[in-house]
Parts: C-alpha cells; structure tokens; sequence
C-alpha cells in the first residue's frame, strides 16, 4: 500500500487543518519545499499537496509554492484545491504535477470531468470529502446532496485513475480512519481508492492493509507524521511499496 505524505498550503506555508475548519489551522513550516525534500528522503513515493486557498477561492492560489515543490524532488505530485476548469488542470500539468485532483467540478459539472479524464488518462483522480457520506464542496465549505458512492460509481465510468476518499470528521483528528466507509466505497467501484483522514499511528495505517484486496491501494497520512505520532521511514518499511531515496533533506528541521 502506498503511503503518502500531505503538504496543505495556506498562505504558501504548511499547515493543518482541524476536520477542514480553515479558522483551526496550525501552522507546521513556513518552507513547504523543505518539508516536500523531508518527506521523500524518508521513503515516500508520491506527494500528496492541497491548496487550501484554491479550494476556498476557486482558483489555484499557491502556483509558486507548487512549481518550487516539484522542481525540488524528483517523486510524482499529485495537487488538488481550486480545480474548476480545464485551464487549471492544464496550468498544473505544464508544472510539472503528474495528476490533477478534481473535487467539487465534479458534483457540479461530472460532464467536464469526464471529457478531461478522456484528454488526459491516468492524470484525473477526483477527491470525494464526505460528511456522513454526503459530498462536501468548495474547500468543504458546503455540503451537497450527493451521496459519496454514488459520486464514485459515475466518476469511475467517467475514467478518473483513483478516487481519493475524505472522512471530514475524523480529518486532522487522529482518530482513526473510518474502515466501515472506505469498505462500502471500495466494493462499489473498480478503480483503486486512496484513504485519507484521520491516521494517528501505525496501527491505523496496518488495518487499512486488510482493505486493500478490495483496491483501497493507498493512504494520505498529514497531521500524524508532523506531530510525530506516525513515523513516515517506519510507515513506508511497514505498509509501503517505497524505498529510501539518497536526496539528503533541505534544512535542519527533522519533524521527528
């Protein structure tokens, strides 16, 4: 199973938020580019970034702080937050990022999202964020009628590479992922499902193995490996398909 680090930008910093509430953020590094070489020196094998004034505003908002990311490691990124038209997407892959998360494009236009899956095949994944299983939108600052599974099944005929699954309530909590969910999520579609939300330990990231024959193939782990609690060298040895990479960290922060 895939482990993969989160770097939430904010004002082009690396913060956290607390189950997606903008007014609790804690602010981790100012310096996401030294966070991004952290990550990978530690093992990991993709980079998972959300602009989290994108998503608010509609609009990628933290382009520069994204090119400095990519530019720096040499492991795919992959960027959700504020995609909303085909420009944005394309803006993104012309950077240098591998794939492209669409999220509230497609409760509100599922059509644009197919035809961008078709034009750019295995560089669409779409992030379904779910309050008790109802899809939230626009930086989870509404919530539609839209039931999660439902979202998934269209989105995978549509031709998305993955869906990435947000409990939003047990995000930035530590509490646990929610099994029963991604369960139910994974048996209704067939293309592989990312866990996000709510990893606290290595424990956690171990009961998401017995998940992946059903194709939940990989988990986002954030506020855990900054507090400390999860170990991303010790998740990867544990859980992941990576191997450490000889690119030595930027800076002295060391986040253990």
């Amino acid at each position: 199973m895939e482990v993969i680090p989160a770097i939430d930008l904010l004002d082009g910093k690396c913060v956290r938020l607390y189950q997606g509430d903008y007014s609790q953020s804690e602010i981790f590094n100012d310096n996401p580019v030294e966070v991004a070489r952290q990550w990978q020196a530690q093992g990991a094998t993709r980079l998972h970034v959300v602009d989290l004034d994108g998503a608010k505003e509609g609009k990628s908002a933290n382009l520069e702080a994204i090119a400095a990311i990519v530019s720096s490691i040499t492991i795919p990124v992959q960027v959700g937050g504020g995609i909303r038209d085909r420009a944005g997407l394309v803006r993104l892959l012309e950077l240098g990022v591998q794939r492209g998360i669409l999220g509230t494009v497609a409760v509100e236009n599922p059509e644009l999202v197919a035809q961008l899956c078709q034009e750019f095949p295995q560089q669409v994944v779409v992030g379904i964020d779910a309050r008790k299983g109802k899809v939230a939108t626009r930086g989870w600052l509404e919530t539609s009628e839209v039931q999660a599974t439902e979202l998934a099944q269209r989105m995978a005929k549509a031709g998305a590479a993955a869906i990435i699954y947000t409990d939003i309530h047990r995000d930035g909590t530590m509490q646990g992922p929610n099994l029963d969910s991604l369960r139910e999520l994974a048996n209704s579609i067939e293309i592989p499902v990312i866990a996000s939300g709510g990893v606290s330990s290595l424990t956690d990231l171990l009961s998401l193995l017995a998940l992946e024959p059903l194709g939940v193939t990989g988990v986002i782990v954030g506020r855990a490996i900054y507090t400390g609690d999860v170990d991303l060298k010790e998740a990867v040895q544990a859980v992941g398909n990576g191997r450490l990479q000889d690119i030595p960290p930027s800076g002295g922060s060391t986040f253990a």
